[in-house]
């Protein structure tokens, strides 16, 4: 177990962060958090700020009530400000908010009104500092990702396949693709922090085959490696069939049925990891309230499937698995870039 005091080098690994994101003496900036969000991450940013010279002030919203029957994790998609409109006002009249909230912003209804007049977003993911201290954004990133959001964009099929059976079609046509390098520097974007990440979210009708989970495998909203292979047949986006045997099939049936609600069993997004820095094995050393995962979405060279909301398909839902799976050789157009989890080329 970690302890929840402020260290000076957490100060100093915050301030790094926001310097990459271009914060300037006297900048007004809106740290966004909820009574339930990790104080010391809260107040570390505070400092960083103030060290930098901003003006920093804070928007803070009771945690809301829950609406459904099972724990919600990892979704990025946080209910904290439910339309609230004098919040959502203060955020977006700054040029930079950092949100701090437990599930994050990337995919809340209310981001695209927050930074409609420029304001970037830097989402510092529910992770204790020691593992964001080792996650510094690093700028030799950047191209990378950039190179992959490009490659994607050009695309119009991925396959993704594995010596443990993965056969998955993917039609890219038109899909709207995003990579976060760890830091955002100009009006209007978004970020998270830890980075290394490119996603992109596939059309309605147009992920098919069969994806297996191995032993070893993680889903994070879990926080659990698998102990037990398990095997989704994906039907035009939808999970249709869930094979296996063991504690860990039986846990992904009970979430999947628990919401009641198709569009849980739909594709939200696929991509794979980047991140030199991130460690596979990083879920091992921590407490599960210590950590958010993140890491584990960017370590190099998995692909990270994830199942859900997907607004570009018109699909909403608060259920959500992340699945970042091993050993996996996936090509665009026939081209491969990364081989049995080995990223190739320009990418590496």
């Amino acid at each position: 177990m970690l302890s929840d005091r402020i260290e000076a080098k957490w100060i100093d690994a915050f301030t790094k962060a926001l310097t990459l994101c271009k914060v300037e003496e006297g900048e007004e900036v809106a740290i966004l958090s909820e009574t339930q969000s990790r104080a010391l991450n809260v107040h570390l940013t505070e400092l960083a700020l103030l060290r930098l010279g901003a003006r920093p002030f804070h928007v803070t919203v009771p945690t809301p009530p829950q609406r459904v029957p099972v724990p919600v994790r990892s979704t990025g998609a946080s209910d904290a400000l439910r339309g609230l409109k004098p919040a959502i006002a203060a955020l977006k009249s700054s040029s930079l908010v950092v949100d701090l909230t437990v599930e994050g912003m990337l995919h809340a209804p209310e981001l695209p009104e927050i930074i409609s007049d420029g304001a970037r977003l830097f989402m510092i993911s529910n992770e204790h500092p020691d593992a964001l201290e080792r996650l510094l954004p690093d700028p030799a990133l950047t191209p990378k990702v950039k190179a992959a959001v490009k490659m994607l964009r050009a695309a119009s099929a991925m396959t993704v396949v594995s010596n443990a059976g993965t056969d998955l079609k993917v039609n890219l046509t038109d899909a709207p693709t995003a990579g976060v390098w760890g830091y955002c520097d100009r009006p209007g974007t978004v970020a998270h922090w830890p980075g290394g990440v490119v996603v992109s979210f596939p059309g309605a009708k147009t992920v098919n085959g069969r994806l297996v989970l191995d032993v070893g495998d993680i889903n994070l909203t879990f926080k659990r490696y698998l102990q037990d292979q398990v095997i989704l047949t994906i039907e035009d986006d939808y999970v249709v069939d869930i094979s296996g045997k063991g504690t860990d099939v039986e846990l992904i049936r009970r979430y999947f049925a628990a919401w009641d609600d198709p569009a849980a069993y739909a594709t939200s997004h696929v991509g794979w990891g980047m991140n030199p820095a991130a460690r596979y094995e990083a879920l091992t050393m921590y407490d599960q309230r210590e950590t958010n995962g993140t890491e584990l979405r960017a370590y190099p060279g998995n692909f990270l499937y994830s199942t859900g909301a997907n607004e570009f398909a018109k699909r909403y839902t608060l259920g959500h698995f992340d699945l970042p799976v091993g050993h996996c050789t996936i090509a665009l157009d026939g081209k491969t870039v990364i081989e049995d989890g080995n990223l190739l080329g320009e990418l590496a």
